[in-house]
């Protein structure tokens, strides 16, 4: 078993603001395993019927008699009234600290009829990081081949029947239990060309011929798959209405093994680290600071900037990736800053190191594991 420390980490954290720790995360990237890793913890999978029963009869009575001081409820979303449960133990059992996983946002679905405002934190898991590489002794072209769901991550081979095995059970045990959705044809559809088109601009409307269905249906099926993790969606960042793109949003596939499953891909070409280095590090930008300061930038000549890094009170970073420092010709970082005067620029590379201010060029450069590091040097550039 793999120890996930920067996880249990993130969960102990989050346990000492709030008493109730939702953790999210798609099919097999891990919740359980996690979850199981953590002391003094008592683990109840609700898929069990009988512990179900036990907890759905006397709900306060079931958490009475807990054992341990943490109880972790393994797809709580399969017990009758999973909000009644949490909010109990939230309001009424101040000592104990929970932890529910399931695949959406509590808001999402609509077996939560409470979203435990002011008594939960919410931690969604992502596959596996690159700085968790070592530990599960992978090596970066494989984490982007195989992807980052654990098991897939250390298949000896190209996982393609567990991509297609995890496309079922989505649907059927994710999507048909917590949102009722009908057309499943069309919904598979969706996704299928979101992965191909993954780190792209998403407009609807010229996807609803090939999937059958209006935009409406597109847009609400866009909103399941963003809640289940499935996909990231990101926003433009804009101030300029003239010359950028304002509200046309950029869909990022939830893993690069899927990806590269969607679009066929029996090998990696060249050509192919780039877009896969950019899901890479769009997953340690959404650990670092979150999704909703994540943004991207594009102008009406097309010249585009991979995210944006937005804060309140703060400067705009700029963050372009590439997959080798010395393959770099040019980058848009001029473009922006032209209206933005003020923000910062970094390169990640897969070849960088330590953070490196490149003064010519008025950007820092960077690896990925320095990321963090890079962004509190802005200043100095």
């Amino acid at each position: 078993m793999v120890n996930r420390g920067f996880w249990l980490s993130a969960i102990n954290r989050a346990w000492e603001e709030r008493p109730v720790l939702w953790l999210t995360g798609v099919r097999r990237i891990g919740k359980t395993t996690l979850a199981r890793e953590l002391a003094d913890a008592a683990y109840f999978d609700c898929e069990l019927p009988r512990v179900r029963r036990q907890i759905e009869e006397d709900p306060e009575g079931f958490l009475d008699q807990a054992s341990a001081p943490r109880l972790i409820f393994d797809e709580v979303h399969r017990v009758e009234q999973p909000s009644e449960l949490l909010k109990i133990a939230a309001d009424h059992f101040p000592n104990l600290r929970v932890l529910a996983t399931g695949s959406s946002t509590l808001s999402a679905s609509h077996r939560f009829r409470d979203t435990l405002a002011g008594r939960k934190r919410q931690l969604h898991l992502l596959p596996v990081l690159y700085r968790e590489l070592p530990a599960f002794g992978a090596d970066l072209k494989t984490r982007m081949f195989h992807g980052g769901l654990p098991e897939n991550l250390v298949s000896e081979t190209f996982p393609e029947k567990d991509f297609v095995e995890w496309t079922d059970a989505f649907w059927a045990r994710d999507i048909q239990e917590l949102f009722r959705l009908e057309k499943r044809t069309v919904f598979m559809r969706l996704l299928e060309l979101l992965l191909v088109q993954s780190g792209q601009l998403c407009e609807l409307n010229s996807l609803t011929s090939v999937c059958g269905a209006s935009r409406q249906t597109l847009a609400n099926y866009l909103n399941v798959l963003e809640a289940t993790g499935a996909v990231t969606v990101l926003r433009p960042f804009s101030s300029h209405p003239q010359k950028e793109i304002v509200s046309m949003p950029k869909v990022y596939g939830f893993d690069t093994g899927f990806v590269c499953h969607a679009r066929g891909w029996r090998d990696l070409r060249h050509e192919d680290y780039g877009l896969l280095w950019e899901h890479l590090v769009l997953d340690e930008l959404r650990v670092a600071f979150g999704q909703d300061a994540l943004f991207y930038w594009r102008d009406k000549r097309k010249r585009e900037i991979d995210f944006i890094l937005a804060r309140r009170g703060e400067a705009p970073v700029a963050i372009e990736c590439k997959w080798k420092l010395k393959s770099v010709r040019e980058t848009h970082f001029p473009a922006f800053q032209a209206l933005y005067p003020d923000a910062h620029q970094i390169l990640v590379t897969s070849d960088g190191g330590e953070p490196f201010i490149n003064r010519k060029h008025n950007r820092i450069e960077t690896g990925l594991l320095h990321l963090n590091k890079a962004i509190g040097l802005k200043n100095q550039a």
